[in-house]
This record gives structure tokens, sequence and C-alpha cells, in this order.
């Protein structure tokens, strides 16, 4: 058993790395209990604490080894408990499926998901590029201390992922 590290988005059936915000989808909140039921091609199968199964789909990141790609989605801690102890506004953002400046790497990955691995290789890097669909890229800056710092794209897209201060 785990916890899910981040909000991901799902049809009800799918998760993908890509985690795109399309419509019919809905967010399964960071911090959901799952139990890991089996492994598939590119598949990690899960179960919800609501008992409904889902795939989660390493899509974009395939360079991850499949266990690898499901220990950076699945942890043993809930990250709610580290969600806890920040102000309301960081709080807010993740727990929305946004981000707000000064958020650290981990914070922006509970609230959006990790970058998919294809287009960010290195966790580390001073940006991250995201997609919320397909033709929806944005770039989220990361200063010297890892805190978001910027964060760009179309305006449209900026107002479903960013959470000014």
């Amino acid at each position: 058993m785990g916890y899910l590290c981040c909000n991901l988005r799902s049809d009800g059936s799918w998760i993908s790395d890509a985690n795109y915000a399309e419509p019919g989808k809905f967010i399964v909140p960071l911090g959901t209990r799952v139990v890991v039921r089996g492994f598939g091609r590119q598949r990690v199968y899960i179960e919800l604490e609501d008992g409904r199964r889902m795939a989660l789909g390493n899509d974009y990141s395939r360079d991850l080894e499949l266990e690898a790609f499901q220990r950076k989605y699945i942890v043993p801690e809930d990250p709610r408990k580290a969600l806890a102890t920040l102000p309301a506004t960081a709080r807010n953002a993740v727990y929305s499926a946004r981000i707000t400046l000064g958020l650290s790497r981990e914070q922006v990955a509970m609230a959006l998901g990790w970058p998919i691995a294809s287009e960010n290789p290195r966790s580390d890097a001073n940006i991250w590029r995201y997609w919320l669909g397909s033709f929806e890229p944005f770039q989220v800056y990361f200063d010297d201390a890892g805190r978001v710092r910027l964060v760009e794209g179309a305006a449209q897209t900026l107002q479903r992922v960013f959470l000014p201060q």
C-alpha cells in the first residue's frame, strides 16, 4: 500500500504520466491510498481506496524502469502531511492542482504531477516543461534554491495552472 504522490487526472480507468486536463477527466487527489495490483506493458495496475481500479500509464517516461516509475508516483508517506506545514496560499494552490511562486520542486510535482521524463530528464533542472493538453505547453522556472520564480505559457493556460499570491 502507498499514496499517490500528486494530483493525477483520470478518465476513470486510465491515468497517464502526461496528466493532461482534457474534457471528461477528473483529479484523483494526492494522498489517495492505493494498492498496486500488478504490472503490464508500461502500466502499473492500481486499486484506489474506494475500490476503483485504474492503470497508471508510463506513456512518456519510458526511460524509467516500471518499478522506478511506480515508486515516483506511489510513495510510502502521505504527502498531505508535508503540505499541512505550508502557508495557506501554498496549500490552496497544491490542493487546487495549481502552483504559486515559492513552491519547491516536490510541491510543484504534488500539484501538477511529475513532468514527463522524456522532456525533463533531470528533476533538478531549473526549467520543467509541462502540457495542460496536447497544444497547451507551459514552463515552470526555478531559482537556485529550487523554488518557483516564474511560470510561462499562454494566458488561458496560466489561468488554469497558476495561483497568484
